[in-house]
């Protein structure tokens, strides 16, 4: 065998501007990283000193949270964060998917260019103002359907079925770049075997797209559980735990907008609480995101 030499002269020295942008892409870099510990170093130094005066037992499992009597339970927030997520999810994911199964599958190729804008204009739309909706439009006509005694004026389904609406371009967006990865030649082979365009769709596409459809799940229910102003308008201004999406319950995001913008004083356990409250959702997404990586990384499907 012929010994090979390495090539010379091919190597190009480095020009001056190089290093320099090297530098600044890794300063970017590291910046993120820093803002990410630094929120970690704050968040977990005010809930060490919530939890110098609360148990962590007492925390997790109280059912009532009154500052004003020390009872620091954080159950009545979380359910009602629990609640509005569930139905936000239960709205967007048939419809996300089935849009996404639309676009990527059926859809012409001009329609589908007109209709993904469409529906990113509504992730485009503030907030708040999907918040007032909810509260001046969905609520009466939930008070119409289901009874004005059964439905509150601020409740938990209202919110949660408007914030379905909100994650819904999120979803569908991502779950149909999930479909449109998966390599026409599976498509091809399933339609060579006499197979419809329903069946390639549900037992071809589907199956092989299913780590980024369970990845943009994920992700859809990561940003429903850290929603705010959608929350904090229409669903409630009081901890209350209940399960009936019927009634007015305040999440873990409404608390701290509706605590943290009156007259707190610094250094009180008030003060505290809202930092451990925080804490608690950033532990909960960051489970969501692990959980998405270990799905992405089991069920990736490689293609060659």
């Amino acid at each position: 065998m012929p010994e090979v030499f390495p090539a010379r002269g091919l190597a190009r020295p480095p020009r001056p501007g190089e290093a320099f942008i090297k530098a600044l892409l890794f300063a970017c870099a590291a910046f993120s990283i820093l803002t990410t510990a630094g929120i970690v170093l704050i968040l977990g130094k005010e809930s060490f000193s919530f939890f110098r005066e609360v148990s962590i037992l007492e925390f997790l499992t109280g059912t009532v949270w009154q500052p004003a009597i020390g009872r620091f339970g954080i159950l009545p927030l979380a359910s009602a964060t629990l609640v509005t997520s569930l139905i936000a999810m239960a709205v967007s994911l048939p419809l996300g998917l089935m849009v996404a199964i639309y676009l990527s599958e059926y859809a012409p190729w001009g329609l589908r260019q007109f209709l993904k804008p469409v529906l990113e204009v509504l992730a485009g739309i503030p907030t708040v103002v999907y918040g007032y909706f909810a509260l001046t439009s969905v609520t009466p006509l939930l008070q119409g359907i289901l009874g004005q005694e059964n439905v509150q004026v601020y409740n938990m389904l209202s919110a949660g079925l408007v914030m379905g609406i909100l994650i819904l371009p999120l979803i569908s967006s991502m779950c149909e770049d999930a479909l449109s990865a998966v390599p026409r030649m599976l498509r091809e082979a399933a339609y060579a075997t006499g197979a419809t365009k329903l069946e390639v769709t549900t037992q071809v596409v589907v199956p092989s797209a299913f780590s980024g459809l369970a990845a943009s799940f994920i992700l859809g229910l990561s940003r429903a559980i850290g929603e705010t102003m959608i929350v904090a308008l229409a669903a409630g201004a009081g901890p209350n735990f209940t399960l009936n999406p019927l009634k007015s319950a305040e999440t873990m995001t409404g608390h701290i907008v509706r605590i943290s913008g009156g007259d707190l004083s610094y250094d009180t356990i008030d003060y505290s609480s809202l930092f451990a409250i925080a804490a608690m959702l950033f532990l909960i997404t960051m489970l969501l995101n692990l959980i998405s990586r270990r799905i992405v990384g089991k069920r990736r499907e490689v293609y060659e």
